[in-house]
């Protein structure tokens, strides 16, 4: 397996790292279910994966692959990552180990719903207090298309000024491009947390 062919593939990999069975993990853009149903796979029967998204598109589309893989230990929630903090009380004590951030838009969709500036913001700000030390937020970042490249201007200038004795930042970029389809691939930023 070649782990740096596909920078979402690296993604992945090097969460999954930081999630043990029994974990509470949270997928703030659950898209189609790929990465929720990785997630869901790591966490285990004694774990909890919650999903969010605002389209209902996405949820069905999950919600599908996880019925078919008999997934039962996700929770799909149809709301904006932006109210994760106050969605994952509902249903567990337990602080999340991991947060993924998947930006852009629903493949295969309509391209004008897409994540923002502000509510990519907000939401990275609360998986930021909300992950428990040790932790990992992930965030794949989509600088092909306008908003994509707002947000990951704003995201790295924040990410830079984040205090070094508290965090651990690393931004991945595949600087020949990828696919040849891929004139601006995915960039990731992966922030792990110290301490409260």
């Amino acid at each position: 397996m070649n782990l740096i062919t596909k920078n979402t593939d690296t993604a992945m990999y090097i969460t999954l790292a930081y999630i043990n069975d029994g974990d509470v993990v949270i997928d703030a853009t659950c898209g189609n279910g790929y990465d929720t149903a990785a997630l869901s796979e790591a966490v285990g029967e004694r774990g909890l994966v919650i999903a969010f998204d605002i389209q209902q598109k996405a949820i069905d589309n999950t919600r599908a692959l996880m019925e078919k893989d008999d997934r039962k230990n996700v929770v799909l929630v149809k709301d904006s990552f932006e109210n994760m903090g106050e969605v994952i009380g509902n249903f567990t004590g337990k602080r999340p180990s991991a947060i993924v951030f998947n930006l852009g838009y629903l493949p295969y969709s309509d391209r004008g719903i897409t994540t923002t500036v502000k509510s990519t913001m907000r939401g990275v700000a609360d998986a930021l207090e909300l992950v428990r030390p040790d932790g990992i937020v992930t965030v794949t970042m989509y600088p092909g298309h306008d908003e994509g490249k707002k947000e990951r201007q704003v995201l790295l200038e924040a990410a830079r000024k984040l205090p070094a004795d508290r965090y651990h930042v690393i931004h991945s970029v595949m600087l020949n491009g990828g696919k040849k389809s891929h004139k601006s691939p995915p960039e990731i930023l992966f922030i792990t947390k110290k301490y409260d």
